[in-house]
């Protein structure tokens, strides 16, 4: 496997960001909502995105087991 570019790593990092915004955004709708035909679709949406999060997630844990060590700053 090989090892993910910083351009990557800003691409996954702002999916990250953006599934975490649509799972708040859902259940602010359900909240919201007086329908239970769109509260039952916004439950749909969490479950989905927040399934979307954990497999980037996932993919950055495995490339981090194959990543160079970075020296520490000092």
């Amino acid at each position: 496997m090989q090892s993910i570019t910083s351009k990557e790593l800003d691409y996954l990092a702002d999916s990250l960001t953006n599934e975490d915004l649509l799972v708040k955004q859902a259940a602010n709708a359900i909240t919201h909502a007086q329908n239970p035909a769109i509260r039952q679709i916004a439950e749909h949406l969490i479950q989905s995105h927040q399934q979307h999060y954990a497999q980037i997630l996932s993919a950055l844990q495995q490339h981090a087991q194959v990543a160079p060590n970075q020296p520490q700053q000092q």
